[in-house]
């Protein structure tokens, strides 16, 4: 599986912390994730604590893979005044780019205690295969 890495990761989870990643003028914020290989698919696995399922969109385009979640401030009755918000609000995307060698109609997803887990089977045609020789008793000489 191939995926697209940015080097300036880590200066905008920076940032982000500093500025928090609300209002109009910030981007998305990238979500933690896990990927491995068991068997014959690949899972991935995003971190979305705080996030319901309906505020989860996955599409796929080509072998481009794009996750978006929403977290929204939760519902406070009365008079509150925030004195410490450090949990992140807003959007949150991430893009993957998959391998060819990956079946993208057979995704299938699941959200379970705040982790979204995708399982991507790898296509047949990618799977290692035999190829049988045909024994011949005439041997031809090939001339370029």
């Amino acid at each position: 599986m191939l995926m697209r890495t940015d080097p300036f990761r880590e200066l905008d989870r920076i940032t982000q912390q500093l500025m928090g990643t609300t209002g109009t003028w910030s981007k998305p914020s990238v979500m933690p994730m896990d990927a491995y290989r068991e068997g014959e698919e690949y899972v991935i696995a995003f971190d979305l604590p705080g996030v319901s399922s309906d505020a989860i969109d996955i599409d796929v385009e080509r072998n481009m893979l794009t996750v978006k979640a929403e977290r929204r401030p939760s519902p406070r009755e009365g008079d509150v005044q925030m004195e410490l918000s450090e949990r992140p609000l807003g959007v949150f995307s991430r893009q993957i780019v998959l391998a060819d060698t990956l079946d993208t109609e057979n995704i299938a997803a699941d959200y379970d205690a705040g982790v979204l887990t995708l399982r991507i089977p790898i296509s047949e045609r990618a799977k290692p295969r035999k190829i049988s020789i045909k024994a011949g008793g005439d041997r031809k000489q090939i001339t370029g």
